[in-house]
This record gives C-alpha cells, sequence and structure tokens, in this order.
C-alpha cells in the first residue's frame, strides 16, 4: 500500500468534487451521469491523484494523474472498488475502459468480452463469465435457425405486442431478450412479467433476461467518448459484437427491431447494427411501428398518461395482460414510480 489515503468523496463536497472533474478532464473523461459511490485518493497535501467510480456492478470513472503513473495507484483504486462493491454483495463485476488503457486492468483480474476497436473495451472479473451466461440460454437453441428481439418494455405496449406477432408469425422460433438493467421507471421484474404475459400465447417465443451482456442506452458508458453519434455508434457496435456470439450460440439468424420516428439517436443506433450484423451473418429486419388513430405507439406516451393519472388513457396503447398487471396490486410499484418521476419522456 502506498503512502495515499483513499476515502469515499461525498456529493456535497464540492471541493472533492471539483478535484475528481479536473483529473478526470485531464484524462479525457467525463464524470459519468450514473455513478453511486466515488472514491478519492490523496497525496499528504490533500492533492486528488487518482479517482474511480461505481454504478451497480460496474467500475467506472477511473483515472490516475499522469504525475503519478507508475506507482500502482490504479491497481489500489481497483481493488478499493472491488471492496466496495462486495460489501455491497456484487461479485460479478464489469467495466468499460479505452482501448489502451485495458492492459492496466488485466492483471487486476479483469478479462476482455468484447471491444470496439480504437474505442472501447468491455471487461469483467470472470474468465468465463460471458461462456457461463451463453451456456445459461441453452434451452433457447434450437436445430432450425431462429429470430431475435431484445426489449426494454417500460412499459409494454401494442406497439411491442405488434413486432413480437410479427416475428412470431415469421419464424420457427424466436427468442426475446427483455433488458434486464433497473434504470427504467418500470422495475425489470414488472417488465418481464409484462412481457412474459403477452408472450403466453406464442409457442415458439421464449422469453429470458439479457442479464449484463446487454446495456441499455440509459447506463451505456458515454464518459469517454465525444459526441452523441459517436456514443451511439459505439453502443450499437458493441451491442452488435456481443449478440453476434449469443446469436451463433443459440442459431438465431436474424433480429427484429422497430423503428423510431421520434427519436434521431435510436435511428442512428439502428442504422449502425445495420450496418454491423450482416457481417456476421445475422440479417437486421427494421419493422415500421404500429399506430394508434394515425399516431405511432410509444412507451414514453403510455408513460405519460399514466404519469397525469390517466390510466383508463393507456388502454388502447396496450394489451389486455399490461393493463390487468398495472392496474393489480403487482404493477403498484411501477405506477408509483412513473407517478412520481419529473421526466418521463425518455427511453
Amino acid at each position: 500500500m502506498s503512502d495515499y489515503s483513499i476515502s469515499a468523496i461525498s456529493p456535497l463536497n464540492k471541493r472533492a468534487q471539483a478535484q475528481m472533474d479536473r483529473l478526470l478532464e485531464q484524462e479525457g473523461i467525463m464524470r459519468d451521469k450514473n455513478l453511486t459511490y466515488s472514491a478519492g485518493m490523496y497525496d499528504e497535501d490533500g492533492v486528488m491523484v487518482a479517482t474511480g467510480s461505481i454504478f451497480e456492478n460496474t467500475l467506472r470513472c477511473m483515472a490516475v494523474s499522469s504525475e503519478h503513473r507508475g506507482e500502482g495507484l490504479m491497481a489500489e483504486i481497483v481493488s478499493h472498488l472491488v471492496q466496495v462493491q462486495m460489501e455491497r454483495g456484487n461479485a460479478h463485476l464489469f467495466l468499460y475502459t479505452k482501448c489502451d488503457s485495458a492492459k492496466f486492468f488485466a492483471p487486476l483480474g479483469f478479462y476482455e468480452i468484447a471491444r470496439v476497436e480504437g474505442r472501447l473495451v468491455f471487461m469483467e472479473n470472470r474468465r468465463d463469465g460471458f461462456a457461463r451466461y451463453i451456456d445459461s440460454l441453452a434451452h433457447c437453441k434450437g436445430d432450425a435457425p431462429g429470430a431475435a428481439l431484445v426489449m426494454n418494455a417500460n412499459p409494454f405496449t401494442l406497439g411491442h405486442q405488434y413486432l413480437l406477432d410479427k416475428t412470431a408469425k415469421e419464424n420457427d422460433r424466436v427468442v426475446l431478450f427483455v433488458l434486464s438493467e433497473d434504470k427504467s421507471l418500470v422495475p425489470f421484474a414488472d417488465r418481464f412479467a409484462m412481457v412474459k404475459a403477452a408472450a403466453a400465447k406464442y409457442p415458439n417465443v421464449t422469453v429470458v433476461p439479457s442479464g449484463s451482456y446487454m446495456i441499455s442506452s440509459a447506463t451505456f458508458p458515454s464518459y469517454f467518448l465525444k459526441d452523441d453519434l459517436l456514443v451511439t455508434r459505439t453502443h450499437a457496435e458493441l451491442d452488435a459484437t456481443l449478440f453476434t456470439s449469443i446469436a451463433h450460440a443459440l442459431n438465431l439468424n436474424c433480429r427484429y427491431v422497430g423503428d423510431e420516428p421520434f427519436s434521431q439517436a435510436t435511428n442512428a443506433y439502428n442504422q449502425a447494427l445495420s450496418a454491423v450484423l450482416p457481417q456476421a451473418g445475422i440479417d437486421l429486419r427494421i419493422i415500421p411501428r404500429a399506430e394508434e388513430a394515425g399516431t405511432p405507439i410509444s412507451a414514453s406516451h403510455v408513460r405519460q398518461l399514466i404519469h397525469d393519472g390517466r390510466i383508463e388513457g393507456i388502454k388502447p396503447l396496450v394489451p389486455d395482460t399490461t393493463y390487468e398487471y398495472l392496474t393489480s396490486p403487482a404493477g403498484e410499484k411501477a405506477i408509483r414510480q412513473i407517478q412520481a418521476a419529473g421526466n418521463v419522456i425518455h427511453h
């Protein structure tokens, strides 16, 4: 252990927050908006020489001052963050880093899962973590090629139902991945229950959680990428790289997505997927959005109606299974969270 001290950075400590921001900026990193714990390493004069942060089961925003490289400080920051994660009950950990920084984390027990060349490396602290996740999906594999859907379903609407129905009718076998990350107003357990209920009538559809290997736009790390378009492209390319491995293991040769008339970012995401997936022999099918009274159905609109206390107004926009769930005791938490939120128009 060096002579430096490590301590938590309080959100109320403006001096420490400013030091962290300056250190990150010097290393070309912006502070991630999704952080639940941050730590700083200080010299004897109280100057921050290294920092690192946590969001859920990931390590983020790690940097060492250029004046102190070669002193093993990154190892100490990572060790501290891992200890905090263990105390929080998170043993399976992930991190994202620049390509030229990945070499620093390999000796610290992190293994590369996938990379977007020149931009990002995705790593975990289990050598066989990704392989074990794919093995857990063995029941989804079939002899005939199948199709995939990836949904957040926040909540599950008739737009999602239309996409699911079309995919199920056009393919012998469908695997529907529900994003597991709990950054949506509708908690994962509720989203998963609604999707399962809606998919129950399709005998050829299997619904599974995405685990930690499909990353939502809400939690994708963008703190060392310079512009929104680059963030979207990198997210899509990482997603496509991970999905390709999963698809090949499960004999899935196409992925269906809905088009996005409201979001330029999602359109760019779909276009990036369409450029990457076919190179791996996977077809991407972009399906026009279902409409109600001439307007594309969106989960954002459904959340807005719920937020405004107009629960009856969602009936034309969601399947009966979703309405019944949200108006039952099981859906009370989701309703409360939506109604308490300041902004519900997001992905």
